[in-house]
């Protein structure tokens, strides 16, 4: 994709803040902070991964420039071999990169391993850091502190077919009981297709009806949390997740087993007349049967014309705590990470940008991102920070849990409450 033609004018500015060091970390593991010399940085090997290595490109080659004797040596690393690569590179620092790119949802474990250095004085002092989003922070944020900065946001929201709702004279649902009802409407009157496609594998897209009801994962501070999946709040939306895996809209038997790119993959190949996925599912469907014939509006809450919350998914970049040139490592962070840099990533990937006002350009410019920009801006959910979510997440605590209400072997009383107590004994073990 070709990049703006703004791309030279922010790259100026951020090759000027980059000649502004921040000020000097002093929770680094190295009693070094070597100010030449050679930084290693791991980011994240993309599908399609050019247009993403010549944004960083240029701007390493504007940090080298500001920095003179100072190197910048990137690699891009397969995503679904980082757990291997990141644990590795935390028991030898002498292998470890000096910045690297991280899930969000990976904060709180990284920094119970002891892996990443504390940021929070140099992001306070940084004058870009004041629009960031407030989740998106949240997402570097642990027991108070910070661990790195916000690199991309993606979020979910409702895509349909247009040109069946024009066909059914139906119109986007304003209400989560309105979604349920439209979308067996669509699968009464077009039998080959669902009516929304779910998934029971399907975390991030079964929690938007938790959280619009009232729930939530888990509840505490200072790392210290309680699941609270088993509330009443939580059952409610749970009950209402899993009432659409039945004959009449998505029948269990094909449905259980899917997760999220399950999902798009039928609405793309036009099998389902309604879909919840994220802005990053775009290309996606654009190479599908649907191009020309689908939009996105926000995935609608229990209230008319509310918002369901939306996970806000996304990476973020930080320092290894290892390294011995913090204070660069921290200034390159920053420029990685910038205005400047997120701009020109969302023109060249499409990645949401993390500060308001920059995202709030890019959803002018590009009318498709608007949905999920108000899905952002009518707030947003994340994950509990603590190092034993890695472990409720791996262990599939959750898509268990709805598989079993799904397939009729528990309620959701009796499945919630046995979640619930799995949750508690990884938050527990991960102390």
């Amino acid at each position: 994709m070709k990049l703006a033609p703004r791309f030279a004018v922010l790259l100026a500015t951020a090759a000027v803040v980059a000649g502004c060091a921040p000020q000097t970390s002093d929770n680094s593991s190295s009693d070094k902070d070597d100010q030449s010399g050679t930084l290693r940085v791991w980011l994240f090997q993309e599908v399609g991964n050019d247009p993403k290595a010549k944004v960083v490109d240029s701007v390493v080659a504007a940090f080298e420039k500001a920095h003179k004797g100072t190197k910048v040596d990137v690699e891009y690393i397969p995503i679904d071999t980082r757990a291997q690569r990141v644990k590795a590179a935390f028991n030898d620092p002498k292998s470890a990169p000096d910045v690297m790119e991280y899930g969000n949802t990976d904060t709180a474990g990284y920094v119970h391993d002891g892996g990443l250095l504390d940021v929070t004085k140099e992001f306070g002092a940084w004058s870009e850091a004041k629009d960031t989003d407030p989740t998106a922070k949240q997402s570097v944020t642990v027991d108070g502190k910070l661990y790195g900065s916000p690199f991309y946001v993606g979020v979910r929201a409702l895509y349909y077919r247009t040109d069946v709702f024009k066909d059914l004279g139906l119109q986007p649902p304003k209400t989560m009981a309105e979604l349920a009802s439209t979308a067996r409407k669509i699968h009464k009157a077009k039998s080959d297709l669902y009516g929304l496609v779910v998934g029971g594998a399907y975390t991030y897209g079964a929690m938007p009806f938790v959280w619009a009801n009232g729930g939530e994962l888990a509840t505490g501070t200072n790392g210290t949390y309680t699941s609270a999946i088993d509330s009443a709040a939580a059952q409610k939306g749970i009950k209402a997740y899993t009432s659409l895996f039945t004959s009449d809209n998505c029948p269990a038997a094909k449905c259980a087993v899917m997760g999220g790119n399950d999902t798009i993959t039928a609405f793309a190949a036009g099998k389902a007349g309604m879909a919840i996925g994220g802005d990053f599912s775009h290309s996606a469907v654009e190479a599908g049967k649907v191009k020309g014939k689908y939009a996105v509006v926000p995935l609608p809450g229990v209230a008319s014309g509310s918002v369901a919350p939306a996970f806000a998914g996304g990476n973020n970049i930080g320092v290894l705590k290892s390294t011995s040139h913090r204070t660069l490592a921290v200034d390159l962070m920053e420029q990685l990470t910038s205005k400047a840099t997120q701009a020109s990533m969302f023109d060249a990937m499409g990645f949401l940008p993390t500060f308001t006002d920059v995202r709030d350009a890019a959803a002018a410019k590009v009318p498709f991102e608007k949905p999920f920009v108000q899905t952002l801006a009518a707030g947003t959910k994340f994950v509990p920070a603590s190092p034993g979510w890695s472990e409720i997440d791996s262990s599939l605590v959750l898509p268990t849990m709805l598989q079993e209400v799904i397939s009729g072997k528990k309620s959701v009383a009796a499945a919630s409450k046995d979640a619930a107590k799995k949750m508690n004994d990884a938050f527990n073990s991960a102390g």
